[in-house]
């Protein structure tokens, strides 16, 4: 018995036929986007996302409700709320957040 594969001859032939590659061939594909457009689209997605100030999945969650984190920023502004507004919209969301005290506490610098 061989140990290398490439002696071992094929036993059958491979189940794709003339008639299915032809059908694939056929089928209509949608256009994709060139590197640079896609490149263009990541990057407004980071400015906005800047721009709304870093949110995390749960606060998206809470301003855009169950699937918010899965929302491009067209359908967020759909939505209601754009990413200029998310911050304010978030801080209406939540109970009590100018109350809160920040969970690290600040630095201070002795002399």
């Amino acid at each position: 018995m061989p140990r290398s594969k490439k002696d071992v001859l094929r036993k059958r032939k491979p189940a794709v036929s003339k008639k299915t590659k032809t059908a694939k061939a056929l089928k209509p594909q949608a256009p994709k986007k060139t590197a640079k457009a896609a490149g263009a689209s990541r990057a407004e997605g980071i400015r906005l996302f800047k721009l709304a100030g870093r949110p995390t999945k749960e606060q998206f969650q809470l301003v855009y409700g169950e699937r918010g984190h899965l929302m491009t920023w067209k359908e967020r502004a759909e939505a209601g709320v754009s990413a200029k507004q998310f911050q304010a919209a978030l801080a209406a969301k939540q109970s009590g957040r100018k109350d809160a005290k920040p969970s690290i506490p600040a630095l201070t610098v002795k002399n």
